[in-house]
């Protein structure tokens, strides 16, 4: 008995490490397919399933196939710190990609920078890379663009449309409350200036209390900082209400979902965005076409409907990590190390070159000012 005890001991120990020391490697997600940020966890989620599909029918990564690890955080942030909790502690992952929303990623990151997993999250906040204090963290890793670019991308269309009193209104979450602090701090270099500043819950139905008060200020145009579901609400309220001031929103209605549920109402917003939207339109020259076009044609026949921004930063985070692994294997410093030397990788999101003190590695060269026409995406500038 004690010898089969032993032999039943060993096979055990063989099952629980083999993961990423035999024939196959964990790879660990974490996406809000459901939920308020459905719009933009979904195609991350199917992104992400494609791709793995994809590597492993060529052999996945030196010829060792990926194992997918991936769970539905349901737009929750309890749901995402125990998601993660058990990629750590459970699954033993190599390393973990997602994190839809800003709020969900930073509720994550203590414990995945306690336990030493590379980690690379697909939300805008700043923070997530850059704590409040300045410093860069050591395992974490983001591929959309940082709040800070997308403002000033967005104060430099203001500057020279000359809408330089404007309302500003952001989603009361980590999200909303980010953008607001870099707005507040870079307006003034652009010479813009906000009348009237409000919030609005992610779960909101009516805004029109709130747009009352905006329609009395005046603006010379109304920034909506928020993402796909709350936006909607409150764009369609701006119409219903006959406010005229030309809309400006935040890359977080970078999806069809937006439209879908803003209808006619969106038409005529402007916001930045990555090329994804409009890879169609950009010039032969751009670097990126080639790449944002195979992901558009792959993305449409596996699933039908044309891919997102979102989806594009899962595209980004999955190839910069088995980038990765190519050159490190599945240790795990060598990863981190793989990923922070990254240079003129290009991706969906832009061409990044990341540093040790640059985790993210856009810049404002990644955003181009897309206008909604008739329920559609045009590129509104180069």
């Amino acid at each position: 008995m004690t010898a089969l005890l032993l032999v039943l001991l060993v096979a055990c120990g063989k099952t629980t490490t083999s993961g990423n020391g035999g024939d196959e490697i964990k790879i660990g997600a974490i996406f809000s397919a459901s939920g308020g940020a459905a719009p933009l966890g979904k195609p991350e989620m199917e992104t992400v399933k494609m791709l793995v599909k994809q590597w492993n029918e060529q052999g996945g990564i030196d010829g060792k196939k990926i194992k997918l690890i991936a769970y539905d955080d349901k737009s929750d942030q309890n749901e995402a710190v125990l998601s993660a909790k058990k990629l750590i502690e459970q699954d033993n992952v190599t390393a973990i990609i997602g994190g839809t929303i800003s709020g969900n990623s930073l509720a994550m990151i203590p414990q995945i920078e306690k336990a030493g997993i590379p980690y690379i999250s697909l939300a805008a906040s700043k923070q997530i890379v850059n704590p409040s204090d300045g410093s860069s963290r050591h395992w974490t890793f983001k591929t959309a663009q940082g709040d800070n670019i997308v403002i000033q991308k967005l104060l430099g269309f203001l500057k020279e449309k000359r809408w330089l009193n404007v309302a500003w209104l952001n989603v009361a979450n980590a999200y909303g409350t980010s953008g607001h602090e870099e707005f507040v701090h870079y307006a003034p270099e652009y010479g813009v200036k906000a009348v009237i500043e409000e919030e609005f819950e992610a779960t909101v139905d009516d805004a029109k209390a709130m747009l009352t008060k905006v329609k009395k200020a005046n603006p010379q145009a109304i920034i909506v900082w928020g993402t796909a579901q709350e936006s909607a609400v409150v764009t369609k309220n701006i119409r219903q209400l006959g406010i005229a001031a030309p809309i400006v929103e935040s890359h977080g209605i970078g999806t069809k979902s937006f439209i879908d549920l803003a209808g006619e109402a969106a038409n005529d917003v402007w916001f930045p965005a990555g090329r994804i939207l409009v890879a169609d339109q950009l010039p032969d020259s751009d670097p990126q076409k080639e790449t944002l076009l195979k992901y558009k044609q792959d993305f449409e026949k596996a699933y039908g409907y044309a891919p997102t921004t979102f989806g594009g930063h899962a595209w980004d985070a999955f190839h910069l990590l088995a980038n990765a692994i190519k050159e490190g294997g599945t240790e795990k410093e060598k990863i981190r190390s793989a990923l922070e030397n990254t240079r003129k990788f290009i991706g969906i999101s832009g061409v990044f070159h990341m540093s040790k003190d640059d985790h993210t590695g856009l810049d404002a060269d990644s955003l181009v000012m897309v206008q909604i026409q008739d329920g559609k995406f045009v590129l509104a500038e180069q």
